[in-house]
């Protein structure tokens, strides 16, 4: 493994990781304030890639970039008052279920007004091209700028949560909601702010991923499950915890898909015999990129066994 690989599969592990713990953020302080799994999540996400793309052609990326996530963080405040408020006091399933419904009406929604094919969103004049080039191999500018954005949102959400009185009502409404209502502060309007802002923040990572990967009806689909791994390896409503899975997650699987070397290859490379009569030979022809899509998966259940809180879960329901 060159020096070159190892550095620019690492910086792409850590870019993709940063976006995953962007979507994972919200969700996690959704789930840690009021229980809810939302299925609809990576809606939010796709949403907010679209509309930055429809708003990049009127008023430029720039201004869309902080646009696109606060109309989305309202579409997902409006659902939480006049939606989901509705069915919490029914319990877990039909949260569950409505938030189900909500993602397969924003994909409906999506495909009626951008269509079912690519739409061209392109990133600005100032994103495009290499940040740097090492040994020929190049690091672009707009993974750069998914990192730069996300550690600038970790600063500010650790800031809102620790250093702000409204952080203090939302950590107190987290364990004390009861005790907090007496002292004279609205709860609901709590969750609501926070379900908004757990959306917005998922509209944010699709603002900047939406031009750096693609732009399309499929993408909530094709990160949605990533992301639910991502809070269940970290820990349910850990936000430290999934960070760290997110960065786990995305370089793990950066590596995988940028490897060649055949299973069978390996392990002859560790002096261990493989013949054409070796049972499952077939299966160690494989090579590492062609099993990355389930290494998340692989090291969920690995979790699950070993430590099914997470690895900084604490939670207990």
């Amino acid at each position: 493994m060159n020096v070159e690989f190892f550095v620019i599969s690492l910086l792409n592990g850590v870019s993709y990781g940063l976006l995953l713990f962007m979507l994972s953020s919200g969700l996690t302080l959704i789930f840690s304030m009021m229980g809810v799994l939302n299925f609809a999540h990576a809606s939010f996400y796709m949403l907010g890639a679209y509309i930055a793309y429809t708003l990049s052609g009127i008023i430029g990326f720039w201004p869309a970039l902080f646009i696109a996530p606060l109309l989305v963080g309202l579409l997902g405040a409006a659902f939480e008052r006049y939606s989901l408020r509705r069915v919490h006091k029914f319990g877990h399933v039909p949260e569950l279920l409505v938030t189900f419904g909500l993602s397969y009406l924003i994909l409906e929604l999506v495909q009626l007004a951008w269509g079912r094919s690519t739409v061209p969103y392109g990133l600005p004049p100032q994103l495009q091209g290499p940040l740097f080039s090492l040994y020929g191999t190049q690091f672009p500018k707009s993974r750069s700028f998914i990192m730069l954005v996300a550690v600038l949102m970790l600063i500010s959400v650790w800031l809102l949560l620790t250093r702000t009185r409204i952080g203090l009502v939302i950590q107190a409404a987290l364990k004390h909601p009861d005790m907090v209502e007496a002292l004279g502060h609205n709860v609901p309007r709590v969750f609501m702010l926070v379900f908004g802002g757990g959306a917005a923040l998922a509209g944010l990572a699709g603002v900047v991923g939406g031009n750096t990967y693609v732009t399309e009806p499929a993408m909530a689909a094709s990160v949605g499950s990533i992301i639910f791994v991502v809070v269940v390896v970290g820990g349910m409503g850990s936000l430290a915890g999934a960070f760290l899975a997110s960065l786990l997650i995305g370089i793990i699987q950066t590596f995988a898909v940028a490897m060649d070397q055949s299973f069978a290859g390996g392990l002859q490379m560790l002096g261990v015999t493989v013949t054409d009569q070796t049972f499952g030979y077939e299966l160690l022809k494989l090579t590492i990129s062609q099993v990355a899509p389930i290494l998340p998966y692989l090291f969920l259940v690995l979790i699950l066994i070993f430590r099914p809180k997470g690895l900084l879960g604490t939670r207990e329901d």
